[in-house]
């Protein structure tokens, strides 16, 4: 009877001890430089077609910056506001549009402009694989956020193909 308590013990523990190993160790998607910087590209030259200049930054699932792309007489602003774009995007898995919008029309919601490093304007977009978030990209220097979204939209959607 005691031997059999040992092993049901031995057993539970080593169970136990599995299940714990086997949490330690995550597979995530990530987005690549090359492909970072086929979206920063894709970006810079739908917003530079439509007669904007910008800077569109990709940044991988973790906000940190992959790529960056910008365009002749964008303003210096850009870098950094695409930057932060991407990083709030990214951060919260959400368009930076969205979050503006929420943030306006919901008081809870009004202190996301208080996070160190978010930006609460329109450019900012998510890179996904399916549903899993990988990165995202923004972009700064369109006349208005909705403009600046648009292109982060249409850069992603040229290499849609990759998004697999």
């Amino acid at each position: 009877m005691q031997n059999r308590l040992a092993t049901i013990a031995a057993l539970t523990l080593s169970l136990i001890a599995t299940a714990a190993s086997a949490e330690g160790v995550r597979t995530e998607k990530n987005i690549s430089l090359g492909l970072a910087t086929q979206i920063a590209a894709q970006t810079v030259a739908t917003c530079s077609a439509n007669g904007y200049n910008v800077t569109a930054t990709v940044v991988d699932r973790a906000g940190t910056v992959r790529a960056v792309h910008r365009a002749d007489n964008a303003g210096p602003h850009t870098l950094e506001a695409s930057r932060l774009k991407a990083y709030t995007s990214a951060s919260a898995k959400n368009t930076t549009l969205a979050m503006m919008e929420g943030a306006q029309k919901n008081p809870a919601a009004a202190n996301l402009v208080n996070i160190p490093g978010y930006l609460l304007l329109g450019g900012g977009v998510p890179v996904k694989v399916g549903n899993e978030v990988i990165g995202a990209v923004g972009v700064g220097g369109a006349p208005g956020g909705h403009l600046d979204e648009q292109c982060a939209v249409a850069g992603i959607a040229k290499v849609q193909d990759l998004l697999k």
